[in-house]
């Protein structure tokens, strides 16, 4: 199992604890939000920092469950998550990396984490509070549940018109 639309550290850890194989938290999408509703907060890039924790918290607490980076919109956000499990990389980065002169070491390494995170007691009160409490995740949780929503919309059409042709 894969999840997507993963945008926070709770989200992260209910997702490891309900056994999920990967997750994608989406790096560039969680950026998008900050650069228009807290431009003052981009610095360091929010959407990195979210998944070093993520990335942080489940070496230090032992989850099993793999994190594939995801949504980049630089080199400069691929580059700081190297050493991560996994990162799902465009075409047009991949190129933009391979034009870049150099070794790439890994910035993500499970021997070097500078201050262990606490572990965090998740159950449902505590992870519908933190979501609550997080308006950006809150935000593009709902967004990309609609966007879901209408996009398995518009498939059932296209497969109704193609049943019915």
């Amino acid at each position: 199992c894969n999840l997507t639309l993963l945008f926070s550290l709770p989200q992260a850890v209910a997702a490891a604890e309900a056994g999920v194989t990967l997750i994608s938290p989406f790096v560039g999408r969680i950026l998008d939000w900050y650069r228009a509703h807290a431009p003052e907060a981009l610095e360091p890039d929010p959407g990195v920092v979210s998944v070093q924790r993520i990335w942080q918290y489940f070496k230090v607490h032992g989850h099993a469950t793999e994190v594939m980076g995801a949504s980049f919109r630089s080199t400069a956000q691929v580059l700081a998550l190297s050493g991560c499990d996994l990162l799902t990389i465009s075409p047009a980065l991949l190129d933009e990396l391979a034009a870049t002169p150099g070794a790439v070491e890994a910035r993500l390494d499970a021997g070097r984490i500078p201050e262990p995170p606490a572990a965090i007691r998740m159950n449902e009160a505590a992870f519908r509070w933190a979501l609550n409490e997080d308006r950006m995740a809150s935000d593009k949780l709902a967004e990309g549940l609609r966007l879901f929503h209408a996009d398995g919309e518009r498939l059932a059409e296209l497969l109704r018109a193609r049943a019915e042709a």
